[in-house]
């Protein structure tokens, strides 16, 4: 077998793991209280708190158009479209846009939603391009190559769209959620791994009951300076970039508090390390 098919086996099967491990989750997703779809889609003026979070950044969206890449059950995207931007979600999972849509059906909101892989995106959706490539906390890990990304992105946007990015900090995905003893200890890697790491993990980052099958998933680290860099090859320049010392979910379990909202923050001196940022760029002309 020849290398190049052994590479896009091994791209099927990561795409496969980890498709079945958001399909399993999410109908448990859309019903949990953190996500709060029943509060968003009661109040037309209320935003997912991911969303809120930047909303002084994103600004006003009308006459945007724009594409959520890997929206999982649409509470971002239905935000960007009451922020003014006319949207389309796009996602590998077809159960969470199962989720997604009638989400957005419920709040009367007219959002195309799109099955197709991260990388895929450009050919599922036509050559189509957009002012606003939006992409939210928890997306990038999922990814095995920073630089195909921004190249994905890049061939998403028009001339002078931007993409807007909030992410777990690549420093905060390094360190071990099992220490209980305050101490913040590497586990993981910073930087992009050829190979990735493998999790076996039956449970979820919200409150639910629900028993989930699929648990075996394969995930990748992304430096700061990796994406920086990738983004900057594809054509994109740098016009924002803040590190938070929040995340939006309880990233370290037991060292953690809120701290204000759907907010965490380290307990003991949160001035140690970054726990997410906030990114756009700009693609030129």
């Amino acid at each position: 077998m020849s290398g190049e098919a052994l590479a896009s086996r091994a791209v099927e099967r990561y795409q496969d793991l980890n498709r079945a491990s958001w399909d399993d989750r999410a109908a448990a997703h859309a019903a949990s209280p953190d996500y709060r779809v029943d509060e968003l889609i009661a109040d037309p003026a209320r935003l997912s708190h991911v969303v809120a979070f930047d909303a002084p950044r994103l600004g006003d969206l009308h006459g945007v158009r724009g594409v959520h890449l890997q929206c999982h059950i649409g509470t971002d995207t239905l935000s960007l479209t009451r922020l003014g931007a006319q949207m389309t979600g796009v996602d590998l999972s077809p159960a969470s846009l199962e989720q997604a849509r009638q989400i957005a059906a419920r709040a009367g909101a007219e959002i195309e939603y799109v099955e197709a892989e991260v990388y895929d995106a450009p050919r599922v959706l036509d050559g189509t391009t957009f002012d606003l490539v939006y992409t939210g906390v928890g997306a990038l890990c999922w990814l095995p190559s920073v630089s195909r990304w921004a190249q994905t992105v890049a061939a998403l946007l028009t001339r002078g769209g931007r993409l807007f990015i909030r992410e777990g900090h690549p420093m905060m995905w390094t360190l071990d959620e099992d220490r209980r003893d305050g101490v913040l200890a590497v586990r993981y890697p910073y930087f992009e791994t050829e190979e990735p790491m493998v999790f076996d993990d039956g449970g979820t980052y919200v409150q639910t009951d629900v028993a989930f099958e699929h648990n075996r998933t394969h995930v990748w680290n992304h430096g700061l300076g990796e994406i920086v860099t990738a983004l900057q090859d594809a054509g994109l320049a740098l016009t924002t970039f803040a590190e938070h010392d929040t995340a939006p979910w309880n990233a370290l379990p037991g060292q953690m508090e809120r701290a204000g909202g759907d907010e965490w923050r380290l307990i003991d001196r949160p001035e140690r390390v970054p726990m997410s940022y906030t990114l756009q760029a700009v693609k030129g002309g």
